[in-house]
């Protein structure tokens, strides 16, 4: 065994499999440009450590079940309201994350609240932050089935582990009692230790429709409020799914325009 396979396999059994990889090249890098032995070290270190950081991010992304495509990348910042924008850059680096607060998206259906949300929450886990996103009703009927189990404590306890949950669509589930119970327990176990994202298209005085009761209502809505940055999307936006479906017909229509060819004097 050469002393470059020995370093290999010392560097498997210790479960650096990128230094193991990247050993060789290394070396040679080392050689060609003469660095020192600590400078060789540094970047064996460095390699290792930036691959295991990127495949925590990659399992971190799986297990988020974030909608596709839906980044800032692909978010047109230019629709939000002025004082929606100026926040943006404090909530991408997480600081609410870290002091458990609570985002609430408030806006009309289409006007994407819930891009802006999973937009949030994919630059949340580059940051290392654990993020899972699920609609209201998905939630409700895994806690509802947690707890026809006699499971839900457990439930919540493997919820907990995600230090954001984005809780989409909440405007959308018309409650029964059962499933009003359900939430709110959800909520109530992560107030003021877990930061919760909920978008919605009814404000505050609608969600009776929601939970029913008017004392659950309020002690939902104070549980929620405290600690929380509320972002409104103003009534005045236009839904954003109409905006690509208009674009996309007048673009059809351009093409349907420049394809047909106008007749001759002989043909008219």
């Amino acid at each position: 065994m050469t002393t470059l396979e020995a370093i290999q396999q010392q560097c498997k059994g210790l479960h650096l499999s990128s230094m193991a990889q990247i050993v060789s090249q290394a070396l040679t890098l080392a050689e060609q440009q003469a660095w020192s032995c600590e400078s060789f070290l540094l970047y064996l270190l460095e390699q290792e450590v930036s691959e295991r950081q990127q495949r925590r991010i990659t399992r971190l992304l799986h297990e988020a079940q974030l909608p596709t495509g839906k980044t800032l990348a692909t978010f047109d910042q230019n629709r939000l309201p002025l004082r929606v924008r100026r926040q943006l850059p404090w909530l991408l680096q997480g600081e609410g994350v870290r002091q458990a607060e609570n985002i609430l998206i408030f806006g009309l259906p289409g006007t994407g609240k819930t891009h802006l949300a999973a937009a949030l929450a994919y630059e949340w886990i580059q940051r290392d932050f654990t993020v899972w996103f699920t609609t209201t009703f998905k939630l409700v009927d895994r806690l509802l089935r947690a707890k026809r189990d006699l499971q839900l404590d457990a439930e919540l306890k493997r919820l907990d582990r995600f230090q954001v949950v984005v809780l989409d669509d909440i405007g959308y589930v018309q409650q029964s009692r059962e499933e009003m119970e359900v939430l709110f327990t959800f909520l109530a176990e992560r107030y003021e230790r877990r930061s919760v994202v909920i978008t919605s298209n009814l404000v505050f005085s609608q969600w009776e429709q929601i939970f029913k009761d008017p004392l659950t209502t309020a002690a939902v809505i104070d549980r929620v409020v405290h600690h929380s940055r509320i972002l409104e999307f103003g009534s005045t936006m236009t839904s954003m799914r109409a905006e690509v479906a208009l674009h996309r017909q007048q673009a059809e229509g351009r093409e349907d325009e420049s394809s047909s060819t106008p007749l001759s004097s002989e043909e008219t």
